[in-house]
Parts: C-alpha cells; structure tokens; sequence
C-alpha cells in the first residue's frame, strides 16, 4: 500500500470505526471486547484489499457480519455474558437514553447470535430483508421467520421493553437512540 492509500485508510478508520463498533458490540450482544476484537479483524481485512475496494464501509460491515456467523457455527461456542445492573432510577418515572440503551442491549444480549443479527441488519442497519438476506447468505423468508420469532422473544425475554414503546416512540417512525424494536406490537 502506498503512502496516499495509507493516509486514505487511515482517515476511513478515524472517520467510521465508532459507527462500525456500535455494529459489532450489536453483534455481539454487548459485548464490547468482543466487539473489538471483531472490529479489529475486519480492519485488517480491509487493509489487506484496500487498493480493489470500492466501498471499504459496506466491506467492513459484511466482514463483521460474516465473523459472527462464524461464531454461530463454533462446535464449541463461548457461554460467557457480560452482565451489568444499571444503577437505581431517581423515581421521576421517565427513563433516560441511556437506561434505555442499557435495557435493549441486554435484551439483545439474551437473544441469540442469529436473531440478534438479523434484527441489527433490519432494524439499526435500516436494511431491507432481501439485503439481509444476502449478507447472512440465507433465504427472504428465513429472514422474516427469524424476525418474526426474534421480536416474539425479545417480548417474552424484556416485557419492560414493550411498556416503553407507546410513550418512547410516540409515532411508527423508529427512534436510533433508543431501539428500532419497539417499534412492531
């Protein structure tokens, strides 16, 4: 790679590693290191093709979607979950964003790594099925099935989630800082 590519790869990791690592701690459930690690790899994926890429962003992204396939098909996968009690509300009755954040990572943390993934694809990624059906290398229905029953456990596993959604949404338009997943009844 010479000098000018470097500078170029140099300003796309300034520019969108913390856009690309809100993907991948999704991912990976919440968890950041995790998360980090796997962003590393992709940049070091992208670094190696820099030169015949013509979208370093998209190829990043489909690299951090394929590791994590990956990881769902280890024989032996990792049972580890990080897990953090957010602090005690002041009682003013109204959530915070970042309360908010705090519950929906953990309700995701608790889904497993293929319904995570589709519902990072559809809902925080804003992809349409067909597109996340590409990038998991599956079918347009498996991805709806999989949203379907992904969003129907995410329910039964964080009910406190489906409480917030009228009052956080307030209209049928997703809110990015809060979760696109309140969204569906």
């Amino acid at each position: 790679m010479d000098a000018e590519s470097q500078e170029r790869f140099r300003e796309f990791v300034e520019s969108r590693s913390s856009a690309l690592l809100r993907t991948a701690v999704l991912l990976c459930g919440g968890d950041r290191h995790a998360a980090e690690d796997q962003l590393q790899n992709a940049l070091v994926k992208v670094a190696d093709r820099w030169c015949g890429i013509d979208d370093p962003e998209a190829y990043a992204r489909q690299v951090l979607y394929r590791q994590q396939i990956s990881r769902w098909r280890l024989k032996w996968p990792r049972r580890e979950v990080a897990v953090a009690e957010p602090p005690e509300r002041a009682g003013d009755g109204e959530q915070s964003a970042a309360e908010l954040r705090v519950l929906m990572r953990g309700a995701l943390a608790r889904l497993t790594p293929r319904q995570r993934a589709v519902l990072v694809l559809r809902y925080f990624e804003d992809l349409p099925e067909a597109d996340v059906a590409r990038v998991l290398g599956c079918s347009v229905g498996t991805v709806r099935s999989t949203t379907h029953r992904s969003l129907a456990r995410l329910r039964r596993l964080a009910p406190e989630l489906a409480a917030l959604a009228p009052a956080a949404t307030g209209s049928a338009a997703p809110r990015r800082d809060i979760s696109p997943v309140e969204v569906r009844p």
